[in-house]
């Protein structure tokens, strides 16, 4: 994994919740959505083969760039979805989604 590419500097005292995301456990805050989560944690939000690196873009809802799925299969904008305690986050497609 490569460095944060978020720092927090403040409202650090909120619980942490435990979301795994393309296999690895990650700690997240309650309330943060799962693409704070994620870049909190790494430098990067998707890393495809093929595709440039990922961290999101216009961080709103609007722009395509932060689609990734849960183990269902279930397409979620990390910008807009909240890690809840448990979630199972992958940032490259599902194999199954692939092979159809």
């Amino acid at each position: 994994m490569s460095e944060p590419r978020l720092q927090r500097v403040a409202d650090q005292d909120r619980r942490l919740i435990e979301i795994t995301v393309d296999g690895w456990a990650m700690s997240a805050m309650e309330g943060d959505t799962l693409l704070v989560a994620i870049l909190a944690q790494r430098g990067y939000l998707c890393d495809a083969p093929g595709e440039p690196m990922s961290a999101g873009f216009c961080l709103m809802g609007a722009c395509q760039d932060c689609w990734i799925w849960d183990d269902d299969g279930r397409r979620l904008r990390a910008c807009t979805t909240y890690a809840e305690p448990g979630m199972r986050i992958r940032t490259t497609w599902p194999d199954r989604l692939l092979a159809s």
